[in-house]
């Protein structure tokens, strides 16, 4: 048996922690095998491998990348994808341009409604990274607007809400096809939390994979054994390989655990997926 965490939240995006304070919190609980996938940028990756190394412990180059299909939206992550490919650099810069478009919009709104939050105030909050609503929730607390961040977004941020604005997304197949010429591994991340519909599992399933998917996460947060089941299972037919990852972010109160997922030895081929670029 062995730990893994292959999906953690960096302060490079809306995580709590810093790329190398993730690593000795990994190393401390005993993972092994890990992967910073900050949302929409690859900006604390090159730390947060430095510092698995450091702390010898294998880490993997990852990222996840927020997509539309079908009107629903899908979260991919990467792996072992070349950090310096031009076309998925120009895939994240477009990610990030989309998000700071979608602060912007949402920070006027908030102003029009009596709380005024300015994007500067924002992206102060992510010096290196993409800002994003989390960083706006925190905004509007610390100017007394709402008592918690929570509070922020259940009156003002989520879908529906006053202050929400739609991002502009990618088509999930066209992330999968840049991820795969950057040399990387296309994952579905916590698949059954993103559609409305469950009975779409099996048929999106079809359609990524022939776009290029890699693997499915099978072990995500909220997931009951039978959907953890569910998901091996209709992976399983389609020769996708399962992993399994934390989605952390550091925030308290929410249950959040970075010691990982204890899996079997040979789930992935754990040298060749170590030993990817990055």
């Amino acid at each position: 048996m062995i730990r893994i965490n292959l999906h953690l939240h960096s302060t490079s995006s809306d995580g709590v922690f810093s790329p190398a304070e993730l690593v000795r919190m990994l190393r401390k609980n005993k993972v092994s095998i890990a992967s910073l996938t900050d949302h929409d940028t690859t900006e604390g990756v090159r730390s947060f491998l430095d510092s698995c190394r450091r702390h010898s412990l294998r880490g993997v180059a990852g990222v996840e990348l927020s997509s539309l299909h079908q009107g629903e939206e899908l979260h991919i992550l990467g792996y072992r994808f070349d950090l310096d490919h031009p076309e998925l650099n120009d895939l994240l810069t477009a990610c990030r341009n989309a998000r700071c478009e979608r602060n912007k919009a949402m920070c006027e709104r908030l102003t029009s409604l009596g709380f005024p939050v300015s994007l500067e105030e924002v992206e102060a909050r992510v010096p290196v990274g993409v800002a994003g609503r989390p960083h706006i929730a925190q905004v509007m607390r610390e100017k007394g607007f709402v008592p918690t961040e929570q509070e922020a977004f259940l009156r003002w941020l989520r879908r529906g809400r006053p202050a929400f604005v739609p991002r502009v997304l990618l088509p999930a197949e066209s992330c999968i096809e840049v991820l795969r010429r950057a040399g990387g591994l296309p994952v579905w991340a916590h698949p059954l939390t993103s559609l409305s519909d469950p009975s779409e599992l099996e048929p999106t399933l079809d359609r990524l994979k022939e776009a290029g998917l890699w693997g499915l996460e099978c072990w995500f947060p909220g997931a009951t054994s039978a959907v953890t089941y569910r998901c091996l299972v209709e992976a399983g037919k389609r020769g996708l390989y399962q992993t399994a990852g934390t989605d952390f972010h550091g925030r308290a109160g929410r249950g959040e655990r970075i010691s990982g997922c204890v899996v079997e030895d040979d789930l992935l081929p754990w040298a060749w997926f170590c030993g990817g670029r990055g």
